[in-house]
């Protein structure tokens, strides 16, 4: 006879998604000034293997779609952020608001090109949108999808590897786990978050843009 039990994801690292509505209209406004940008500046090199990579100021050449991009990873941030006794960022409370610095750049990636692991140093969140996923979204085999490195490396899987907890995310414990683009997906993470961008093995083009959320 079984007892009743809870399992509860204690220390767990939060991963937030959202489909952006009209997600369309913008990416085409975005991918316009992304193109304009590329064939005008050099890249620049951070954790780009290949491709181009931005400077980290496109909220100031982005133009509106750029700054209305900005606004949607800011008010999610809001929903998703508390002060430390647990009162919401975007709720009623004098006295306390949560005003983000932000920095934005975008990434255009074709056949071969990805980012080695990283994180971002000085921000409490990070985000990834997805302009143009590069038919990822479609076919799997194209690789590019964003991958994150359990924080606790290894050490869930040294004495007993084939065993796993039962319980949503306690599959993949010491290894990786996996986001497929999306055009018009929205993903953000805490910045201290070890993530790296899979090698892109398409024909098209992988757009994206990221963004650090700091205070």
């Amino acid at each position: 006879m079984s007892t009743a039990h809870e399992i509860v994801p204690l220390f767990a690292t939060p991963l937030v998604t959202v489909e952006v509505p009209e997600a369309a209209a913008l990416n085409t406004d975005l991918r316009r000034v992304i193109e304009q940008r590329e064939q005008t500046q050099p890249s620049t090199r951070h954790s780009n293997q290949g491709g181009w990579q931005s400077s980290w100021d496109m909220d100031r050449w982005g133009g509106v779609p750029a700054i209305k991009l900005l606004a949607i990873g800011r008010n999610l941030a809001n929903h998703v952020t508390t002060d430390r006794k647990g009162t919401p960022g975007n709720g009623p409370h004098p006295g306390y608001a949560v005003t983000w610095t932000a920095n934005m750049w975008a990434n255009v990636n074709r056949n071969g090109h990805g980012n080695e692991f990283h994180s971002h140093p000085g921000a409490f969140w990070s985000g990834v949108y997805y302009v143009d996923d590069g038919g990822i979204a479609s076919d799997e085999s194209l690789g590019g999808e964003l991958e994150f490195m359990d924080p606790r490396g290894p050490l869930p899987a040294m004495f007993a590897p084939h065993l796993a907890v039962a319980m949503p995310g306690g599959l993949g414990a010491g290894a990786t786990e996996r986001v497929r683009p999306k055009a018009g997906r929205l993903v953000m993470f805490p910045s201290w978050l070890m993530h790296q961008v899979r090698p892109y093995h398409g024909t098209a083009t992988r757009i994206s843009i990221a963004f650090n959320l700091t205070v």
